[in-house]
């Protein structure tokens, strides 16, 4: 079991490599959803911790479509991570119909030089999940999508179902479904007993009462790690 855990500030991220975490997705903005951090920021973290980090490239929390000023500042960031060295990559883009922009997304590709990606949850807002599955699947530099099962479902608890499906269905392909949202340690068995999912997301569930503005707990992500153990 692979576990990610959402790291806002170079403490963070080594509280979560120290008490457990597997890679760290790194982003600014955790009340939108996750924002580009700064270069600044990138480096630091990448300097004080030896798990992988995948770095947010998003640039304002309007939406998940972008026009063409948004996806050269996008070109730009994944051109400044790819030059800090040793990172992978978190973005998603939809098209004003909700389907997966993918000429943006094949520029974004070519850009980030063989760096992995994640697909983030832009894909719970694509009008037919099965379908952007399968558009995806195209790229395997893509290894993940994060989701917690589709836009009407407020958090993976919710959409189980749905995820147990996307997991069956990206088998022996070179994506992985990466649970998240609204997970927690209490429920966190029986949803990986329904799901069938290798690799699983924390955010908020793993900080100081549940604050997303607050630090990485290592009681709450040692229990986490607990029940991800064999």
């Amino acid at each position: 079991m692979l576990l990610e855990v959402i790291a806002t500030t170079v403490s963070d991220a080594i509280t979560a490599e120290r008490y457990g975490a597997d890679r760290i997705e790194l982003i600014t903005g955790i009340r939108e959803g996750g924002l580009t951090p700064s270069l600044g920021l990138i480096e630091a973290v990448r300097e004080a911790i030896s798990i992988p980090v995948r770095v947010m490239v998003r640039p304002h929390a309007r939406s998940f479509r972008y026009d063409e000023s948004d996806a050269e500042t996008m070109l730009r960031d994944i051109r400044h991570i790819a030059g800090v060295g040793g990172l992978s990559l978190v973005t998603g883009m939809l098209r004003s119909d909700g389907t997966v922009d993918e000429e943006l997304l094949v520029r974004l590709l070519d850009a980030a030089a063989g760096m992995e990606v994640t697909f983030h949850r832009a894909f719970d807002e694509v009008r037919d999940q099965l379908e952007a599955l399968e558009v995806l699947k195209r790229y395997p530099q893509i290894t993940d999508i994060l989701t917690s099962g589709g836009s009407d479902k407020a958090t993976s608890a919710e959409g189980m179902a749905r995820i147990a499906v996307l997991e069956r269905l990206s088998g022996g392909s070179s994506l992985s479904i990466l649970a998240g949202s609204g997970l927690n340690a209490a429920s966190l068995q029986d949803f990986i007993s329904r799901t069938a999912v290798r690799r699983v997301h924390f955010g908020s569930a793993v900080r100081e009462d549940g604050d997303p503005l607050r630090p990485v707990d290592p009681g709450r992500l040692e229990a986490v790690r607990k029940i991800l153990k064999p």
